[in-house]
């Protein structure tokens, strides 16, 4: 053999029995990385999950759900002859479903949304908090709020899931009472 294929051999064979190695020693690493992961997800199954310790759950409403509570308050808006807009949105403020009623103004779109928007981030009806107003003139100034009567909480064991907003009627009482409507289509 001459000195180029002695040296070529043996710098495969060392390239070859170092990549065993390392072969080795990262599989022995990984089994010694993945033992604790695996007692910690024992100890936390048995503690009570993993769940239970790092996540939460919340409960949203369905579209279906949405549309139905907003069919309900357009509903009873129309039996007594108003033209509204009801906006549905989750817990985070996110629009689930809009339905501009026949006629409805073209400000009622938005304002149904941030009545919903406001009434589920406070979980009260906005009617509530438009009464607020006098000792914190400054919450009319958060963006996508509408401190006017018309706007009420879905609520799931006491918790706002979800926010129903009306807007286009003479008044904000007449707003809430449609608004209401549609909540309590979500109870039947």
């Amino acid at each position: 053999m001459n000195t180029r294929t002695s040296v070529l051999t043996g710098t495969a064979l060392a390239v070859a029995l170092g990549a065993g190695t390392f072969g080795a020693v990262s599989a022995g690493a990984a089994q010694a990385e993945t033992a604790p992961a695996a007692a910690a997800a024992a100890t936390a199954k048995k503690d009570g999950g993993e769940d239970e310790k790092n996540f939460t759950t919340t409960t949203h409403l369905t579209v279906d759900a949405a549309t139905r509570a907003a069919q309900a308050a357009l509903e009873a808006a129309q039996k007594e002859n108003q033209k509204v807009t009801v906006a549905v949105v989750d817990r985070n403020g996110n629009t689930i479903v809009t339905l501009r009623g026949d006629g409805a103004g073209p400000q009622s779109y938005e304002s149904a949304q941030r009545k919903a928007f406001t009434a589920v981030s406070w979980n009260a009806p906005t009617s509530v908090l438009a009464g607020r107003l006098a000792q914190t003139p400054n919450l009319k100034d958060i963006p996508g709020t509408l401190f006017l009567g018309g706007g009420t909480p879905v609520q799931a064991k006491g918790a706002p899931v979800a926010g129903i907003g009306v807007a286009g009627a003479p008044s904000g009482d007449l707003d809430e009472k449609y608004a209401k409507a549609g909540a309590d289509s979500l109870a039947k």
